[in-house]
């Protein structure tokens, strides 16, 4: 079903160095740079979404509504230390040039390989969509080594589609990658799901305990803690961080700053700090 040698692999290789063995993750929605959100637009907080970043300073980061123009360009020109790989929906319309883009620090890891399919019935086909999604969407994968540690994984980061009938089946085209791909390997994902942790989506990608919700083991009464608030509206726990049990989780927070009314997003970012164990 999957070709991991597609049209939109990348594969390379990087020699790199590096300076911590604790991995810190991070994942977050940015909401797209063309959106009429008045005071929110991404004019005024394109400097708070970098600001929240290097605050944390994760050494990766998936990234979701982040535009191949002038947005992307932006994240590049201000996260100079970090390898970037996103590939766009690649459809007609204004949401075309939209990517779910992976970012790690290039001090700290090196590419084994990189890809991305697209959430469809035929995931090497660019563009491609089912199940009545309103826009393709696509899934970015990286396999990196540390090089401190000399481990590698796959790293995954996704943009689910929000209509109903394509989460679920989403869901499941991510799970076959994972396990015809990536075949035991130490797992991590990221995303804006667009569903709850009461969805089928999410019961599809954790129900056999091969993929363990970093947040919820961190915050066990508190696990569905909403991430998208529409700019200090209502909030819903759509944005996840997966993780094998590759990991422990040292610790995951929701990241709710904010200036007033001025939002850095429409989604609270989430991070983690993970410590890969030992074979």
């Amino acid at each position: 079903m999957f070709d991991k040698k597609s049209s939109c692999d990348l594969s390379a290789t990087m020699i790199l160095n590096t300076n911590t063995s604790m991995l810190k993750i991070m994942t977050f929605n940015i909401r797209y740079g063309l959106a009429d959100d008045g005071k929110n637009r991404w004019e005024n907080r394109k400097s708070s979404v970098i600001d929240r970043i290097k605050s944390f300073d994760p050494d990766l980061l998936g990234m979701q509504e982040c535009r191949d123009d002038f947005q992307a360009e932006f994240i590049k020109n201000n996260l100079q230390d970090y390898e970037f790989h996103g590939v766009r929906r690649a459809h007609d319309g204004e949401t075309a040039l939209e990517m779910a883009p992976v970012l790690f620090k290039k001090s700290a890891f090196r590419f084994v390989q990189k890809g991305c399919f697209w959430l469809s019935e035929t995931p090497n086909v660019v563009g491609s969509k089912s199940w009545g999604a309103t826009f393709p969407r696509t899934v970015t994968w990286a396999e990196l080594a540390h090089i401190e540690s000399g481990k590698s994984f796959f790293f995954f980061n996704a943009h689910f589609d929000y209509e109903p009938s394509a989460i679920g089946e989403s869901a499941r085209v991510l799970k076959e990658w994972i396990v015809q791909n990536a075949k035991g390997n130490p797992i991590l994902v990221t995303g804006d799901f667009n569903a709850d942790k009461n969805s089928s989506a999410y019961r599809q990608l954790t129900e056999d305990g091969k993929l363990l919700d970093v947040y919820k083991i961190a915050h066990p009464t508190d696990g569905a803690a909403g991430t998208f608030h529409g700019y200090g509206q209502a909030s819903d726990p759509i944005d996840w961080m997966l993780a094998s049990n590759h990991f422990e989780v040292i610790s995951a927070e929701i990241d709710r700053f904010h200036e007033g009314s001025l939002y850095p997003s429409d989604h609270y970012p989430v991070t983690a700090t993970l410590h890969q164990k030992s074979e």
